[in-house]
């Protein structure tokens, strides 16, 4: 991972590419801000394993990964919502063991989630794939640079960092893929255009088998 904790790469998939995964997408159904658990759909999962993708998690890595998540973040006029500053803490498991810091096990959506320790983060990575551009008046993604190195934040920390920092809105044309950690600092605003905003989020490992009797499950 870069030092910055994010990366932007232009025009990864064509246009063409991004309106057939738009209508496809079309059939899935969704909650207020999107839909989760898309790695069952044969397309998506086809998508997270694609050679263009799998390069730049080699690329950024410096080892090619294993996707095993898959959201759609999508804000139109229609859903329009925001994201507060957070971090991108919780993983999904098979089951939940009480050790080596994991904590809080819930169910999203059928999918078992638990906190997860800072280590086992910092081998995550995510791609966000931008299937219309993401501008300044439709909800683009922040970030503060450099705040995943400091692990998992308090509250008051990350009051302090936003507040102390110059966040930079991160910017990138149809097609085109924002790689970041989970520990990176990260907020959306709401729509203020006419624009969607339209994002498949997929996240890669290291490895499913986490240790210890731990495995990320595949949602």
């Amino acid at each position: 991972m870069t030092s910055a904790g994010f990366d932007i790469k232009d025009n990864i998939l064509s246009s063409a590419e991004c309106d057939e995964l738009i209508r496809l997408l079309a059939d899935v159904r969704r909650g207020r801000a999107g839909a989760r658990n898309l790695m069952k759909f044969g397309f998506v999962s086809k998508l997270a394993s694609d050679s263009r993708l799998l390069r730049l998690t080699e690329l950024i890595y410096g080892r090619e990964l294993v996707p095993y998540k898959a959201t759609l973040f999508e804000k139109t006029g229609k859903a329009n919502w925001l994201v507060a500053w957070h971090q991108d803490t919780a993983l999904p498991i098979e089951k939940f063991v009480a050790s080596g810091g994991w904590s809080a096990p819930s169910m999203k959506a059928g999918t078992l989630f638990a906190q997860a320790p800072s280590s086992e983060l910092k081998r995550i990575l995510a791609l966000r794939i931008h299937l219309d551009g993401s501008t300044e008046t439709n909800g683009p993604l922040r970030v503060i640079p450099g705040s995943h190195s400091r692990g998992i934040l308090a509250d008051e920390i990350m009051k302090e960092l936003v507040s102390g920092s110059e966040p930079i809105q991160c910017l990138v044309g149809r097609g085109g893929v924002i790689a970041m950690s989970p520990l990176l600092l990260h907020s959306s605003s709401k729509i203020v255009s006419n624009e969607p905003r339209r994002v498949v989020h997929i996240e890669y490992a290291e490895s499913l088998d986490l240790g210890e009797g731990m495995k990320l499950a595949i949602a």
